[in-house]
């Protein structure tokens, strides 16, 4: 499992720049550089929901779809620690970035 800082703190299954989801799957097939990615399990919320979405935690499950990626091991990320950008101003899951996307 990936250790994950999420900074985009308007989504659902953000707590303390944490993640309650559990596992997470970042997009972006032809990917060049990081603002090519995305977080597709983004669902916009906020901290007054995730009471609902359960625990949040230091490490998740990521799956990955960023092919051109270094970390990308079998559709997996194998990066031992990664952060997912957006702020506080994302609406939609392509406002949403893996920040520590590294094409190959």
């Amino acid at each position: 499992m990936t250790q994950l800082d999420c900074t985009v703190t308007n989504c659902l299954y953000n707590k303390d720049c944490l993640c309650s989801k559990g596992d997470i799957i970042i997009g972006g097939n032809h990917a060049a550089r990081s603002s090519d990615t995305c977080c597709e399990s983004f669902r916009p919320g906020g901290s007054a929901a995730v009471n609902s979405t359960g625990t949040a935690s230091t490490t998740v499950d990521i799956d990955c779809e960023a092919i051109r990626c270094i970390h990308n091991a079998d559709c997996k990320c194998s990066a031992s620690h990664i952060g997912i950008g957006g702020g506080n101003r994302a609406v939609c899951r392509t406002d949403t970035e893996c920040a520590d996307f590294m094409c190959k």
